[in-house]
C-alpha cells in the first residue's frame, strides 16, 4: 500500500521501490513486535492468554530464532506438540532462556532501521516526519 501510495503520486521508480521498502520493513516489525508481546504480556494486557500464539501452533519469530539452539524447544513444538503438562510453559521458558526476546526485539529494531533509512529519499516535511514516528511508535512497544 505504501507503494501504491507513490505510485498515485507519480514518484520515479526509485522512490517508488522505497516506499515499498518502508512498508515492507514497517509491516515486519509490526508482526515481530506482536510476536514478541505473546510472550512478554499478561493475559490482561493482551486479551488472550500468554503464549496463545505458541500453543495455536504458531511458531513465531522470538521462538523461530532459537529453535537452532534448544533441541527441547524442537522437541515440544514437533514431536509434543505442546500437549503434555508443563509443555507450552517449558516451551515459553526456553524461548528465554535462550535469548529469543531479545534476538526477536533486536530483529525489530533492524527492520525499524531498514524502514527509516527508506525514508531518507524522501524531502524533508511533515509528511516524512510522520512515516518515521509510525515506526517510533512499532518499537516503542517493546521498549
Amino acid at each position: 500500500s505504501c507503494r501504491s501510495a507513490a505510485v498515485f503520486s507519480d514518484c520515479s521508480e526509485q522512490e517508488k521501490q522505497h516506499m515499498y521498502d518502508y512498508g515492507c520493513n514497517l509491516g515486519l516489525a509490526f508482526q515481530i513486535v506482536d510476536d514478541i508481546l505473546d510472550f512478554t504480556q499478561t493475559e490482561e494486557e493482551l486479551g488472550k492468554p500468554q503464549g496463545q500464539d505458541l500453543a495455536s501452533g504458531n511458531i513465531t519469530a522470538p521462538a523461530i530464532l532459537v529453535l537452532g539452539d534448544s533441541p527441547r524447544l524442537q522437541h515440544l513444538l514437533k514431536e509434543d506438540k505442546l500437549e503434555s503438562q508443563g509443555a507450552l510453559q517449558e516451551a515459553l521458558q526456553l524461548v528465554y532462556d535462550n535469548n529469543g526476546i531479545e534476538k526477536a526485539k533486536q530483529l525489530a529494531r533492524h527492520h525499524g532501521d531498514l524502514a527509516l533509512a527508506a525514508l531518507q529519499i524522501l524531502p524533508d516535511c511533515e509528511e516524512k516526519h510522520s512515516l518515521g514516528l509510525m515506526v517510533e511508535y512499532v518499537l516503542e512497544r517493546i521498549s
